[in-house]
């Protein structure tokens, strides 16, 4: 019995009888090979493949006759109910509805209204938070700068004492200097022997010079304490 393999575009599928083949998806564009073909062919190509793609009409419906209609009777009742009831009924209903939807409405705009006001006391709590972090965190700010500010004043403080220290050590020792200096100028002048007047005058002059170098050293050391002492007195 030949047996056939179809391909419908994704994969082979087979082997299969022909009985077997009409439970499976064909159409006429289905690929289809058996032993002893040298290529696929669509299904409509094979002739034993005809049968499968035959139209046969459907059978032929006679028309049946309308049921006839049997006109009812009009009646004074609806539901059950006389017509004047009916209405009445109806038009409570309605009203029973119009009042539930307008309940439904106010209850919806009251919910609403609720949840405004307690998104606004949300925000409002939330302005109070950020602004008491907000405060806080300046607090601590300006708490950081004074720490800084007495700790620069004391370091400042400090080294200002160290130099005004420092400039009266150089003091004494400058004023030591120019007495010295001064001592040697009156022994200079006071000397005669063993020299001439051109290497007095010379010696003279050396001791002026240390004397004048002296008087301003001690000159820019005093005004600089003066300074000093200003600026300590501005630093709190």
């Amino acid at each position: 019995m030949r047996t056939y393999y179809i391909n419908n575009g994704n994969e082979n599928g087979g082997p299969f009888t022909l009985d077997e083949l009409k439970n499976q998806p064909i159409n006429k564009t289905t690929l289809v090979w058996y032993q002893g073909m040298d290529e696929w062919k669509y299904a409509a190509d094979i002739v034993e493949f005809k049968p499968f793609f035959t139209v046969v009409p459907p059978p032929i419906k006679r028309a049946t006759p309308a049921p006839k209609v049997e006109k009812k009777q009009t009646s004074d009742t609806i539901l059950g109910l006389k017509k004047s009831y009916f209405f009445l009924v109806l038009a409570f209903l309605a009203i029973m509805i119009t009042v539930l939807v307008l309940t439904i409405i106010q209850n919806n705009k009251k919910n609403e209204l609720d949840l405004k006001n307690k998104q606004t006391e949300f925000g409002n709590e939330q302005i109070e938070l950020q602004q008491k972090e907000s405060n806080e965190l300046r607090i601590q700010q300006e708490i950081q700068k004074r720490i800084e500010s007495e700790n620069n004043n004391k370091r400042r403080k400090d080294s200002i004492n160290n130099r005004l220290i420092e400039i009266k050590n150089l003091l004494v020792e400058d004023k030591n200097q120019l007495a010295e200096a001064k001592n040697n100028l009156a022994d200079a002048e006071d000397f005669k022997l063993l020299r001439s007047e051109s290497t007095k005058d010379e010696q003279i002059r050396l001791f002026q010079n240390d004397i004048e170098n002296w008087n301003k050293e001690i000159d820019q050391l005093e005004n600089e304490e003066n300074r000093l002492y200003l600026e300590l007195e501005t630093i709190h």
